[in-house]
Formats: C-alpha cells, structure tokens, sequence
C-alpha cells in the first residue's frame, strides 16, 4: 500500500486518528501522525533489518534525550568537551574543575560526555547536582564516571550522532578543552554548524593549555586552511581561545548581554533581544554589517511573529528583523557581538 503524508490513505487515516484519541493527551498530534506514517513507510519499504533498527533506536534515543533535558530547558547550559585521557594530576584537569565550578556559581549547569578525564572534571567542578552525562558505550574508556554514575541525568547512547545533537543542542555555549580525535571530532563539528547555520549561533571557546594546544592548531588553520582559501577570515569570529577561566566565562556571559536568541521565517532573520535598541543604534548596525543584508533593505523593529506562538515564554521580548543573505554565518556572530555593547 502506498501511503501518503497528505490524508489519503482512507481507513488507515481513521485508525490513527482512533489511535491518538484513544491514547489520550497528544502533543501536537498532527506531528505525531506524520511520525506514525513514518514508521509504516519505512516498514513498507525497507526489507533490511539493520536498517530498521537504526531507525527504532535513533527515535527511541531521541526521545529519551528530550524526556530528560525537558524540565530543564529554562536554564543555560555549558557543553564541554576534551580528552578522556587527561589525569586529575594534570594542570588543565584542574583547570576544567574551576571553569565548570564558576559556571555552577553563576547558575549555569553542565554538560560532558559522561566519561573520565576532561568529561569528570567538568562534572566534578558543577557537581552532580548541576550535571548531565551523556555517554556513549565504548569497548573502553568511556564508562559512566564516578560523579555521573547513579545520576538521573545519565544518557548512555549506541549512536555517536545522537549523541552530538544532545550536545549542541541543549547548550547556550560550548568549551572546548585539549584533546584526542574524538574532541578535535567534536569540535569541528560546531564550527561547522555554526558556518553553515545548522544550529543558532552561540559562543564557542577553546580553552588553551600550558603547551599552547590551541595556539599550535591556530597557526594550522590560518595557514593551511585560511591560507588556501578553504574558509574565509570572518570565520574566526566563531570561536575565541584562552587560557583565563574568567574571561571563558566573561565571554559566554556576554554573549546574552543584549542578544537573546534567533529564528528564521521565509527569508527574515527575527533576532530577539534581552533589551530594546534605538534608532540611532539601528543604524550604527546598518552602517557598520552592509554584507549581512539583501542590498536596498533595512534592519527593522518587529512584532512576535505568528509562527512564533510555539516559543509563548519569548512573546514579551523585543526584536530585530532583517533580511539575511544567509552567506556570511561567521559574521552573524560578529554582528551578535556588537549587539552585545549596547
């Protein structure tokens, strides 16, 4: 049978109907009708069993991840990432327990992927209490550690790629420490998420060593990737290296001085804001980020949007629209940053 998104499908329509109604209080029910004829397309049209049971335990995954970040999706959270290798002895171990220990203080909670090294300090610093964990079952290495153990907020995934969604997108920002390939993994897909406009903008900071780690991969990528025009300069904007815990957590503070957050709808960028700009600040943006904007269109006040009622807690704030090119994703970031001195 050929079923289709669209309701034709006659008795089957009506089955699922019955079967939410039945079930009782549904979310966004029509969503979740498309999700059932999903799971019948793919049963009609994949013989293969692996196949299937990627598609069953990525949903079942996913849902799990949502049930458990839901009750705290008011609250900012700080992803880190870094080796599952470095000792509790090493400096930058420390380093990582202060870092996450002030983000704590300041009312911001954790996230690690659930392991030793980095991923304990960083669990170790907020404590439990202010933790999530989510870990990914390896043949080694990557056993829940001690301070995420028996914790509630412990996610243990089969797939990596699940496992990188929940890491981006429950964040506010994310901090980058020293690491194996899987950091440098990890890493490199934020930066591309974020130049390409996959997820919202949002502060990235590679937290440096004593040994320059960073400052050594810098000089790689100005010269072997900004060198053969692989990327282009306004992309360094994404990303911000130190070695001051202070000024790691300055930085992703300041990243929510003014700007809020952001969506799109039919060409518009909406971008929200924690406080309302005038007119003569309006302009400065205008003048000083023309690339950011189709030629002969202005950077305006709006009104919540229609297709925004589905954020009701965001309605009250202020906000920007423009029409973004959708080009220049590392000067998004720079324009949010100069939103943030007002």
């Amino acid at each position: 049978m050929e079923l289709s998104f669209s309701r034709t499908n006659g008795i089957i329509d009506t089955l699922i109907d019955n079967l939410l109604a039945e079930v009782g209080t549904i979310h966004h029910p029509e969503l979740i009708r498309e999700m059932i004829i999903s799971a019948l397309k793919s049963g009609i049209e994949c013989y293969y069993l692996a196949d299937l049971k990627l598609l069953n335990n990525t949903m079942k995954e996913m849902r799990y991840t949502t049930n458990i970040f839901a009750p705290y999706r008011q609250k900012k959270k700080v992803t880190i990432f870094g080796s599952a290798r470095t000792e509790p002895h090493e400096q930058i171990y420390q380093t990582c327990v202060a870092f996450s220990r002030k983000l704590a203080e300041k009312g911001f909670m954790i996230i690690t992927g659930g392991g030793p090294g980095i991923m304990q300090a960083g669990n170790e610093g907020a404590g439990s209490e202010n933790s999530f964990a989510v870990n990914i079952r390896l043949p080694f290495e990557q056993q829940p550690n001690p301070v995420m153990l028996q914790n509630p907020r412990l996610i243990n995934y089969k797939y990596f790629f699940n496992r990188k969604v929940a890491f981006v997108k429950e964040s506010s920002a994310l901090a980058v420490f020293p690491g194996g390939f899987g950091t440098l993994d990890e890493a490199m897909e934020v930066f591309t998420l974020i130049q390409t406009g996959k997820t919202s903008p949002k502060p990235l900071v590679l937290i440096d060593d004593n040994d320059g780690y960073w400052d050594r991969w810098f000089e790689f990528v100005k010269t072997c990737i900004l060198g053969k025009g692989f990327i282009s300069a306004e992309d360094f904007s994404i990303f911000t290296i130190t070695r001051d815990v202070d000024e790691a957590i300055q930085i992703i503070e300041q990243f929510y001085r003014t700007y809020h957050s952001l969506r799109f709808f039919e060409g518009r960028l909406i971008i929200r804001l924690n406080k309302e700009l005038t007119q003569a600040q309006l302009e400065e943006l205008e003048n000083e980020f023309p690339e950011l904007r189709h030629p002969d269109t202005r950077i305006t006040r709006s009104a919540p949007l229609p297709e925004e009622a589905d954020e009701p807690d965001l309605l009250k704030l202020p906000r920007i629209s423009l029409q973004f090119n959708h080009q220049h994703y590392g000067l998004l970031m720079a324009f949010i940053g100069r939103l943030n001195t007002f």
